[in-house]
């Protein structure tokens, strides 16, 4: 049974988490304060990101502790040592051990969770183990052939009353109904805790092709105006979808990465539609942006930075209403639609004539180019 990360973190190293979406992680929950935490750290990526992130927007990385947890032995002790030489004070659990039977912090309430687990893991329990485990209580009891679900409760689990978890998975998370998956996804649904969903591009990892997409879960909606607490709007009753698939720049023949401008524009998004003043990661990041560029993307993105509003192929907000009548799909593509056609000005008569005249010239040249064939199977002996 595999309770760590598939994917440990080691700068430059090929079966690291990509580091643009661990930065868009940190981006989106922006954990400024409280309790971090990642169930499966592999070797810590998620936490030296967090602090990062706390250091580039003048915070104070004293007022953040870090636990985690880590199924393999050396990954662990590379995770304490990647931890050590940044100067990080860590809690990571007295032992490696899976982290659903061996669990090292069982009474802790994170603030921030941040995880890559691994993908459709199989076989995580025996049918006759962890079946009445408190951390799904009231929601079935996750399949024994695929351990997504079970990391999600897991991490709803450990969340405080305030907190928000920002999770990696395959797509298939958003929309399987295998084993009584769906009936726990709608279950999550109906308690309100799914804040947002992004569609990530493809070719984003090293080490694997499967479909990947961000999960986001809130614990607390609300609208709130609390000294220490980012002021957001009340969001109950509604789950925000991102179409990311087409963003991302190729690095090399087989590798993408999401680019600075692709995570302000998500990051952006996202805090504007919680009603978000817009003075932390996500405008610090576009503002450095705008000074080495002022492209037509990032005017757009200012412009939006105002007021929230639904974008055809890229965001949609919707209610519970409108995901229980797509069946409790959490797919992006359902909501957010096809871009809209951007219309050239050009009158369908004259693009009509245009494209015929060109049809035709290319069937002229097809007849030739038969012909010239034909001459040539004769030549050679070939003709009818």
């Amino acid at each position: 049974m595999w309770g760590g990360n598939n994917f440990s973190f080691v700068e430059n190293d090929i079966t690291s988490t990509p580091k643009s979406i661990v930065t868009l992680i940190a981006d989106m929950i922006e954990p400024f304060e409280g309790k971090i935490y990642d169930p499966c750290c592999g070797s810590g990526g998620m936490f030296v990101q967090s602090l990062k992130f706390i250091n580039s927007h003048n915070g104070n990385q004293k007022n953040v502790s870090i636990y985690g947890q880590e199924y393999t032995n050396t990954t662990y002790k590379l995770a304490k040592m990647n931890l050590a030489v940044r100067g990080i004070s860590g809690n990571l659990g007295d032992i490696a051990g899976d982290t659903f039977f061996k669990d090292q912090h069982p009474d802790l309430k994170a603030d921030y969770i941040m995880a890559n687990p691994p993908f459709n893991q199989k076989q995580w329990r025996a049918d006759n183990e962890l079946v009445d485990d408190a951390r799904w209580a009231g929601y079935p009891t996750p399949p024994t052939g695929n351990a997504n679900y079970a990391w999600i409760m897991h991490m709803i689990s450990k969340l405080s009353e305030h907190g928000t978890a920002g999770f990696v998975l395959a797509n298939g998370s958003m929309s399987s109904n295998t084993s009584g998956e769906g009936d726990i996804r709608k279950k999550i649904i109906e308690n309100d805790l799914v804040d947002c969903m992004i569609a990530l591009p493809g070719q984003l990892f090293y080490t694997t092709q499967i479909p990947v997409c961000l999960w986001f879960i809130s614990k607390d909606k609300r609208g709130n105006n609390e000294k220490g607490l980012l002021k957001r709007r009340d969001r109950q009753g509604e789950t925000l979808f991102i179409d990311a698939r087409e963003m991302g720049s190729m690095v090399n023949r087989t590798l993408k990465e999401l680019t600075n401008d692709d995570i302000a524009k998500i990051t952006q998004t996202y805090h504007i539609w919680r009603g978000e003043e817009l003075t932390t990661a996500s405008t610090e990041r576009a503002s450095a942006q705008k000074e080495q560029s002022a492209n037509k993307e990032q005017r757009e993105n200012k412009e939006q930075e105002q007021e929230y509003k639904d974008v055809a192929g890229y965001c949609k907000s919707a209610t519970l209403a409108d995901i229980k009548a797509n069946d409790y799909v959490l797919t992006p593509g359902r909501y957010v639609g096809a871009a809209d056609i951007v219309d050239d000005g050009i009158p369908f008569e004259t693009k009509m004539s245009e494209l015929s005249q060109t049809l035709y010239s290319q069937m002229n040249q097809a007849d030739e180019l038969d012909n010239a064939i034909r001459q040539n199977l004769e030549a050679l002996g070939y003709g009818k």
